[in-house]
């Protein structure tokens, strides 16, 4: 399988990940955790898109993208946790004080999940934050012990996948999601 993972800057591609199917409707668009809470509940139906069109053009792009054969598969949230709710988190603890960034979301389309396309976007992101030179980059998955996890509920990732990108247990949070604790995963970006 050939997956390329770029930056989101192609607000289509977006779309098509994380987008509602009916234009008029109030979906995430992935702003829940990016916005602050008062903007993201003004924001409703046609304006959350133009929203996240705007974030399509801006540096850095709102997070990045996997394309199998140039389709969209995939999509990871990624940017300075400065500008995230996560800054103002009371249930995920900061570590230190580094200028650290976030992933906090992954998505893969019905029809591309178990062919690694989550692994490149996790691979990816990282990527796009080193780029942009984070000393540092954090996770906020669900430590399931193994047992299943509702799919809808698992956009917070699992935490297997990102010891096996290299990522470290770095502390244990108060925030539960799906009936599973929520832990901190941090991979150093310097050096």
């Amino acid at each position: 399988m050939n997956i390329a993972v770029r930056p989101a800057s192609v607000y289509e591609d977006v779309r098509t990940l994380v987008g509602p199917k009916s234009p008029g409707a109030n979906v995430c668009w992935c702003l829940s955790y990016r916005i602050p809470a008062k903007l993201n509940k003004e924001l409703r139906g046609p304006a959350r898109g133009e929203y996240v069109a705007e974030l399509c053009r801006a540096e850095p792009p709102p997070g990045v993208i996997a394309y199998e054969g140039g389709e969209p598969v995939g999509w990871a949230a990624a940017a300075p946790r400065s500008v995230t709710s996560f800054a103002r988190s009371r249930s995920i603890p900061h570590v230190d004080d580094l200028p650290v960034w976030s992933l906090w979301c992954i998505r893969v389309r019905l029809g591309h999940r178990g062919k690694g396309v989550s692994h490149a976007l996790i691979a990816g992101a990282v990527a796009f934050a080193r780029d942009r030179g984070a000393p540092a980059i954090e996770a906020y998955p669900l430590d399931s012990g193994g047992d299943t996890v509702d799919l809808t509920m698992a956009y917070a990732g699992i935490r297997k996948n990102f010891e096996r990108a290299g990522f470290s247990h770095a502390a244990d949070t108060t925030s539960v999601l799906a009936g599973h604790p929520r832990v901190l995963m941090r991979l150093d970006l310097r050096g």
